[in-house]
């Protein structure tokens, strides 16, 4: 089976998350990614967070699957001349450096459209905006910039960050999306173009729905919101010049919350949404029919407004039952819910390993670990999770393709070129 991306060449300078997270996305449609990595010590991630010694940290394995790694050493005038070479070979180029490091290298934009008028240069940057455009972004510093962190947490606790990782996982996934539109665009005018997502407007864009109740909020109180100090919603909402922190309301139309439910350990949880339709079934089910008819419960208004009475009711159906259980009685009676499941569930879930989601890969020297998976199902373009390079190990068989002899090689590694 062919490969959506097949024959597109990524040269791949990226490093940690945020930019291999864009780079693996390409590499599993079916890019030839090329990991440009420093010689000796090679991408910082590959000793960071190590869980075995001597060999490549979970953190780099699970970011760097299904690509290819070379060595280069860009601060030497022959690196330089390579990385030219190499940047003549490419489609697209990727990095997520701080501001004006590749510029300062020598590879100006300008530049680069020289060796390469087709190239698409993408970029991941912590921000472009005034003040915050020198700030060194961070997975936290680009949940705090871009409205994350101030409406995640409860009402009397601090900002918080998400244990999702919106800020650099969030922003590959921007910015794999925008090479894929410079691509296509090549297609029609034979020109590549400069491609940049900015960590804070990622995040930003992810938290749209905040912005939309920041203006509602100017019109009167967020109903649907947890109340001061509540825990859950009170009948008046919120008010004030920002929008709050929600708990774990939905903050949506429909009220919903993570319910507690046998036998009490830490994520025995699952989380319930209430719909106009499901309301007559869910309480029939947790034995409270009387309510059915109740005009103070009965309507979306006094849902959003009895928030708190309605979940503890249902609380005190749900932690007499495992979560599992509550899934299959809700699920029965077409009720949204799903339970809160751990990274040890996830990880060992056999129906998540059996569609993919989840996948184990044989390393060439820490064995066999565990990984993410394709989430982006094309039927005629199907991923096969490959394992992650060792460094440099691609080194003859990608310099040999631009040009370069085996007495070549000799020289660039006697260098320190390579």
């Amino acid at each position: 089976m062919s490969k959506a991306l097949e024959g597109v060449r990524v040269l791949d300078m990226t490093h940690v998350q945020s930019g291999s997270s864009c780079t693996q996305l390409l590499a599993w449609l079916g890019a030839d990614v090329i990991k440009l990595e420093p010689p000796g010590r090679g991408d910082i991630t590959r000793v960071q967070l190590r869980d075995l010694p001597d060999v490549d940290s979970l953190y780099f394995a699970m970011l760097n699957c299904n690509k290819r790694s070379i060595t280069l050493n860009l601060k030497s005038e022959e690196g330089k001349q390579v990385f030219s070479r190499l940047v003549r070979r490419s489609d697209v180029l990727v990095e997520n450096f701080g501001p004006g490091v590749v510029d300062r290298l020598g590879f100006s934009w300008p530049h680069l459209q020289e060796l390469n008028a087709r190239l698409i240069y993408a970029s991941i940057k912590g921000s472009m905006a005034g003040v915050y455009a020198s700030v060194k972004a961070y997975e936290p510093v680009a949940q705090a910039m871009g409205g994350a962190m101030s409406t995640t947490g409860f009402e009397d606790g601090p900002p918080t960050v998400t244990g999702a990782q919106i800020g650099d996982s969030g922003s590959g996934v921007h910015l794999a999306a925008a090479i894929l539109a410079a691509l296509y665009q090549r297609s029609a005018t034979g020109r590549g173009q400069r491609v940049t997502v900015a960590m804070q407007e990622a995040v930003l864009n992810l938290c749209r729905v905040k912005l939309r109740d920041q203006q509602r909020l100017e019109r009167g109180p967020l109903t649907e919101y947890p109340g001061p100090r509540s825990g859950r919603s009170g009948s008046s909402g919120r008010s004030g010049d920002a929008v709050p922190r929600s708990g774990n309301a939905s903050g949506g139309g429909n009220p919903g919350w993570a319910l507690r439910c046998a036998p009490g350990g830490p994520n025995d949880y699952v989380y319930v949404v209430v719909q106009p339709k499901s309301w007559v079934p869910l309480v029939r089910l947790v034995g409270r029919p009387e309510l059915a008819d109740d005009p103070a419960w009965s309507t979306p208004e006094g849902r959003l407004a009895n928030q708190d009475a309605i979940f503890t009711m249902l609380e005190a159906w749900t932690s007499r039952h495992s979560k599992f259980e509550v899934m299959e009685q809700l699920m029965a009676a077409d009720v949204p819910c799903g339970p809160v499941l751990s990274t040890k569930e996830l990880i060992e879930d056999e129906a998540l390993s059996a569609c993919g989601a989840v996948v184990s890969v044989e390393h060439p020297t820490r064995g066999a670990f565990k990984t993410v998976g394709n989430p982006l199902r094309l039927s005629d373009s199907g991923t096969d999770i490959t394992s992650p390079p060792l460094l440099g190990e691609h080194n003859d068989e990608v310099y040999a393709e631009v040009g370069y002899a085996d007495d070549d090689l000799i020289r660039l590694r006697r260098d320190g070129v390579i």
